[in-house]
């Protein structure tokens, strides 16, 4: 297992930290480069910036994505470490070499990370004794070294005195920190501002249905409702322009198992209109993702036809 020890500033760290939030952007001010670092579910580790040579909490590795500031912000809000998009900007500016770009429309680059965690500061983690001072965004630890193996023990300690805190694990209800099986710490769950994403980039930016690739417009829908129970993985979502995800929610478009698009009569009768959907009745979806793991799942689809669907 990888380690990811990754710098960052005292307001980041102590705003996310009020806010208890159940996932983080980690971003970079730069959308050019990549991370390829650690793998998905790995741990990613915060470290204050000096003079502060200590690790402070962490969380863990999702996927890394350049995204517009804008849709960063839409889809973090507070969790990028900031209280407002204004506030946002102007930090990711400061670590810019180019700011004369417009406003709000450059890309950063996106950590995402679930289950984050922040340590109390008399169990915050001196840094490793080979981290160098010239480091400026972070190391990679492997837990099959010395060095990284002592700081996977030295989080996991904490991390069972924060599991403590909130009650024993249950096997039906497992807590977020507990261990399964040998250096692995958690079951992987998407926050909703992850979810987004994660389904984003499996559409590859585009409606499934219309093939519009124009950001602002498409949402991230849950299949089952998030209300309902429906959970937030890629085979629970799917890419949708913003007024087909209205009537997807509303039960007057459906998408059958077999991935055909059905809009169900009463778009008609109710609203005496719908000719621009009507179209799309019968047709297949022209967008699906690159991946057989992120399609989306039949017992969803079916679910949506049976309880959402208005026929």
């Amino acid at each position: 297992m990888k380690i990811y020890v990754g710098v960052t500033d005292s307001n980041w760290y102590y705003l996310l930290k009020e806010l208890k939030c159940d996932e983080v952007n980690f971003w970079r001010p730069s959308g050019k480069t990549n991370f390829k670092a650690i793998n998905p579910n790995d741990m990613f580790l915060f470290k204050l910036r000096s003079p502060y040579n200590y690790i402070v909490g962490g969380g863990f590795f999702v996927r890394y994505s350049i995204l517009p500031l804008f849709l960063a912000w839409d889809a973090f809000g507070e969790k990028n470490g900031a209280t407002s998009l204004e506030e946002l900007n102007k930090s990711i500016k400061r670590y810019r070499s180019n700011t004369s770009i417009p406003d709000y429309n450059y890309n950063i680059g996106c950590i995402i990370l679930n289950n984050p965690f922040f340590f109390d500061e008399s169990n915050w983690i001196p840094i490793p004794r080979d981290w160098s001072p010239n480091i400026v965004q972070g190391k990679t630890y492997d837990t099959d070294t010395e060095i990284g193996h002592q700081l996977y023990q030295q989080v996991t300690e904490r991390l069972h005195l924060i599991s403590g805190e909130h009650g024993t694990a249950t096997d039906e209800e497992p807590s977020d920190y507990r261990i399964y099986g040998k250096e692995q710490i958690i079951r992987p769950r998407l926050g909703q501002g992850a979810f987004r994403i994660v389904v984003t980039e499996a559409y590859s930016r585009k409606c499934s249905i219309t093939g519009e690739r124009t950001l602002p417009v498409l949402d991230a829908a849950h299949i089952m409702p998030f209300s309902q129970k429906g959970p937030s993985i890629t085979q629970n979502g799917i890419l949708l322009r913003t007024d087909i995800h209205a009537l997807f929610d509303k039960g007057y478009l459906t998408i059958t198992d077999d991935l055909k698009v059905e809009v169900s009569r009463r778009l008609k009768e109710d609203y005496g209109n719908g000719k621009i959907y009507y179209p799309y009745h019968g047709k297949p979806l022209t967008n699906l993702p690159v991946n057989e793991s992120d399609m989306p799942a039949k017992e969803y689809l079916q679910w949506h036809n049976e309880n959402i669907y208005l026929g």
